[in-house]
């Protein structure tokens, strides 16, 4: 026979449960901002297009989700030579056809929409029963706090 008391199964499963809450909620504005932001990627849409022009907040969360920096892509001068020049006559060019993609890339790309959109859905839920069904409301609200400061404060240094 073992000395040693034995542990009660349920604290210890309470203190994971506790630990999930307050990691979860640390890490739950980043993962937000990583799910909205690539599942605006899918489809391109942080990148302007002939016809399109993204939201500026579009434009930067893609940034941040791909290159780490909050800001616009720095607009590129055209290079000298390809400028035309006012004495030859411009000659409107045919618009290049657009490739219609596989279906199966489109069936992935509508997979990882839901996928994205799942995320945000699940994240907001884990949140929400971390406030609901916690002692420590406010505990849990200064670590969700702390983990919206936290991505804002770092991209304001960088």
């Amino acid at each position: 026979m073992s000395d040693r008391p034995r542990t009660n199964p349920a604290l210890r499963l309470a203190f994971i449960r506790q630990i999930h809450v307050y990691v979860s909620a640390l890490i739950a504005p980043s993962l937000l901002m990583f799910a909205v932001s690539g599942g605006l990627q899918i489809y391109r849409l942080h990148e302007g297009h002939p016809g399109y022009t993204p939201l500026p907040i579009v434009e930067k969360l893609g940034r941040l989700h791909k290159d780490s920096v909050f800001a616009l892509r720095p607009k590129r001068a055209e290079p000298e030579e390809a400028k035309p020049e006012k004495a030859k006559a411009e000659v409107p060019k045919a618009a290049p056809k657009k490739r219609e993609k596989p279906l199966g890339v489109k069936l992935m790309q509508a997979y990882f929409a839901v996928v994205s959109a799942g995320l945000v859905l699940s994240t907001v839920l884990g949140v929400w029963m971390g406030l609901m069904y916690n002692r420590r409301k406010r505990l849990v609200l200064a670590v969700l706090a702390a983990g919206i400061a936290i991505p804002v404060l770092l991209v304001l240094m960088s």
